[in-house]
């Protein structure tokens, strides 16, 4: 089976996307740092279990897709998800999202539940839940320590340097017992040295920190939940960005009346549909045909 190569649009913003199958719509959002081929073991899986896998790039991961007006508020992100349900025809879609694209999905969930068949997420747990853990758990704080330094405005610049050295490192940090290839993380250096990228990429962190404007309390609202959507949490065991641990505490049944399932991968790290491609994509398909 051949993938093809699609472009979706969201008001005046292009995203490329890669598609394989036909069948109910199954919409993958990458993550950071990261691109679109990351599901590249989830397509043709997907395609072969009877579904239309499209795994899109994210707002300002490529020049097609940068806002005149450096928009990458929770809000926008998620009404970007809604944008390309309707680009590819459909009424609704599963969603997919790991690292950033899982927070994003969460966010197009509470945006319009309406649209959205079931939600898998992996690596990152219920947002609001997540940030509790954060202010109590010191050892989660030193994982996400990499957040704060996103604030300085020399991050732009650091990220990228020596072929992005430092997000290979966090590569490295996150999924401690993955040997990547040049072939894996290749797609990611080449788009985070785009013009625009890397402060793009930047920017959802920056902006996520926002709880004043107006905006921003809309986007904390939408990642509040609760969340009315079948959801399936998968957090890899050895993950060194959210710790199992601080994932499965922040997935509570209370906060998903739409039903919740917990999923651990046993020797996987943050990258774990990568690592584990297999045994995340027998969960995939299994939770999506229940639903």
């Amino acid at each position: 089976m051949t993938p093809e190569t699609l472009t979706l649009s969201s008001g005046p913003l292009r995203f490329t996307a890669t598609a394989m199958g036909t069948g109910p719509l199954v919409l993958l959002i990458h993550g950071f740092p990261d691109t679109r081929a990351t599901f590249n073991y989830q397509l043709p899986a997907l395609a072969e279990a009877g579904f239309r896998a499209v795994a899109v790039s994210l707002r300002g991961y490529e020049p097609s897709s940068l806002p005149a007006d450096g928009d990458y508020r929770v809000t926008s992100l998620a009404a970007d998800v809604i944008g390309w349900i309707d680009a590819l025809g459909e009424t609704t879609a599963h969603l997919v999202g790991h690292d950033w694209g899982a927070t994003i999905a969460f966010a197009a969930a509470a945006l319009a539940p309406d649209r959205i068949a079931s939600l898998a997420v992996l690596a990152v747990p219920h947002p609001a839940r997540f940030a509790e853990s954060y202010l109590t758990v010191p050892a989660q704080q030193a994982r996400s320590a990499y957040i704060m330094e996103f604030m300085s405005p020399d991050a732009d610049a650091m990220i990228v340097a020596d072929d992005c050295a430092y997000l290979e490192n966090l590569w490295r940090k996150w999924s401690p017992g993955w040997t990547f290839l040049e072939g894996d993380i290749g797609p990611m250096r080449r788009a985070m040295q785009q013009p625009g990228v890397a402060t793009a990429a930047l920017s959802y962190y920056r902006q996520a920190l926002d709880v004043v404007s107006d905006a921003g309390k809309a986007s904390q609202a939408l990642l509040a939940g609760p969340f009315a959507v079948p959801t399936l949490g998968m957090t890899g065991e050895q993950d060194g960005c959210i710790s199992a641990d601080v994932f499965d505490a922040s997935m509570r049944d209370a906060d998903f009346p739409g039903s919740l399932r917990v999923k651990r991968i046993a020797g996987a790290g943050h990258f774990l549909h990568r690592e584990a491609a297999d045994e995340v994509n027998n969960q995939l398909i299994c939770w999506m045909r229940r639903h």
